[in-house]
């Protein structure tokens, strides 16, 4: 898959046409399915795991004192919830050594 620039949900739907023979609308409901299921997965509070590239959870932030850049006046932030990516095994292995992916 030869993407340069930004990997975009239109890009994976145009692989998922090119490399499977998928439909234009088959393969939009597929990355929409595939998205919006680690987003409900997230919003119910669990994580979500894909073996070989990471894992998503929701981390929760404490509030805090900020400081307003263009005032210097102090705020306080909100705690809130966050999503954070950790990398897997696999991806982690491919990061560091690009040739790892030609192997296996």
């Amino acid at each position: 898959m030869e993407i340069s620039g930004t990997l975009t949900k239109a890009n994976l739907s145009r692989h998922l046409m090119s490399t499977l023979g998928f439909t234009k609308k088959d393969a939009d409901v597929l990355v929409n399915t595939f998205l919006n299921s680690i987003i409900a997965a997230l919003r119910a509070g669990d994580s979500v795991e894909l073996r070989g590239f990471g894992s998503f959870r929701l981390r929760e932030r404490k509030s805090r004192l900020g400081r307003n850049p263009r005032s210097g006046q102090s705020i306080q932030v909100p705690s809130k919830r966050v999503v954070f990516f950790k990398l897997g095994k696999d991806l982690k292995e491919k990061m560091v050594d690009p040739e790892a992916e030609k192997g296996g």
